[in-house]
């Protein structure tokens, strides 16, 4: 849970003083949003009773049904756990998401958007991956969500951000983070939070947990120092892009956390901190303002993380092999539930945003944006 307020304080960093209360502030409505969702109907479309292998039955709605006997998917784990560890990657996912819209979003549209995101592509992918569906029936892995969260949540933002437009004034002057401290100290609360995320991911406190822990990182301390000097060659050593490549490197990993070693680990948070650094650079170059790199960092860390765990797999580690092994099949299967993933992601949050922006405006006017959401959106001000 401590994951969704890091995500926050990153993004609020990020952003101009005049914003940081509402980037804040988007990733607890996030959470809180994605909490009610997933009582009511979210838990039983993605891990409910399969429906044709793209979405799960109605028998879970309102947690009906679920109490404290074992959950099906879940071993030993108390049904009610189960569906809270759930919820909470439901939750990071849409405050991820929140990197698109930041410094101009409207509240009331950023609500029924994701809501309707959570909803119509967050969960079906849950369940294709997780839940039974027709990806699993074809063995793609995700251990912890690389593909379910972060490719998801990264190419659906670069598809809000095309709908949305750039902020007023983008790529004529400067729009620096005002308070790097405070973006570290988000970054710091998502390593941290990330050893729940993908070692809890285990269900169960053991062996496999441990490993998943140590190589999660491995994974993020590559992906740190690839970026640090990446940026050193480029001028000076940024700290926050070392916690930038970090992030990259805890992204990178999480898909492939129950099935890699630690030398594959150092290989797939080494490559996430130069590639993520490169599609920033690109994104910048292109001036796309995808204001917090969801899909530099997320999307193609993710895309990345994925394909690795096609590669990597050691079956020394959890019984599953990759192409390293002689395992062809597990390399196309991983191939393409990241392609669909990406497609099904990008495409319909695509239209979903589409169709919010010309029913409610995704949009605050142009005086709201000038003045700041701090104030336009919530009558508060972060530095009084």
């Amino acid at each position: 849970m401590l994951m969704t307020p890091g995500v926050g304080l990153f993004y609020g960093g990020l952003v101009r003083s005049k914003t940081v209360v509402s980037m804040i502030g988007l990733s607890f409505l996030a959470f809180a949003l994605a909490s009610i969702q997933w009582v009511l109907l979210g838990y039983s479309l993605s891990f409910g009773t399969d429906i044709s292998g793209f979405i799960g039955g109605f028998e879970f709605a309102g947690l009906q049904g679920v109490g404290v006997d074992p959950a099906p998917l879940a071993g030993n784990i108390p049904h009610f756990l189960y569906v809270a560890f759930q919820l909470t990657f439901a939750a990071v996912t849409l405050a991820i998401l929140t990197s698109a819209v930041a410094e101009r979003v409207k509240i009331s549209s950023f609500i029924v958007l994701g809501l309707l995101w959570t909803t119509l592509i967050y969960d079906p992918l849950a369940h294709w991956i997780w839940g039974g569906g027709w990806l699993a029936g074809l063995g793609a892995l995700d251990f912890a969500g690389g593909t379910v969260v972060h490719i998801s949540s990264g190419f659906s933002a670069l598809a809000i951000a095309l709908v949305i437009g750039k902020r007023i004034g983008y790529g004529s002057y400067v729009m620096e983070p005002h308070n790097i401290p405070m973006a570290m100290i988000g970054a710091g609360l998502l390593w941290f939070g990330w050893f729940g995320f993908n070692g809890g991911s285990a269900l169960a406190a053991n062996g496999l947990a441990a490993s998943a822990f140590l190589v999660t990182n491995t994974s993020a301390a590559a992906g740190a120092l690839t970026w640090l000097f990446a940026s050193w060659l480029k001028g000076k050593p940024s700290a926050l892009g070392m916690v930038s490549g970090a992030i990259a490197g805890l992204v990178a990993i999480t898909p492939a956390a129950g099935f890699v070693d630690n030398a594959s680990a150092i290989v797939i948070g080494a490559v996430a901190g130069i590639l993520c650094y490169s599609m920033l650079l690109f994104r910048v170059n292109k001036g796309l303002d995808e204001s917090c790199d969801a899909w530099a960092v997320h999307g193609m860390g993710g895309l990345w993380g994925a394909i690795a765990t096609g590669i990597f797999a050691n079956p020394a580690v959890n019984g599953y092999s990759g192409l390293l092994y002689g395992n062809v099949d597990q390399f196309v299967a991983q191939i393409i539930a990241a392609v669909v993933a990406v497609v099904y992601a990008f495409v319909l949050t695509y239209v979903l945003a589409k169709i919010v922006s010309s029913l409610m405006g995704l949009r605050v006017t142009e005086d709201e944006e000038y003045v700041g959401l701090d104030i336009a959106q919530h009558g508060e001000k972060a530095y009084a």
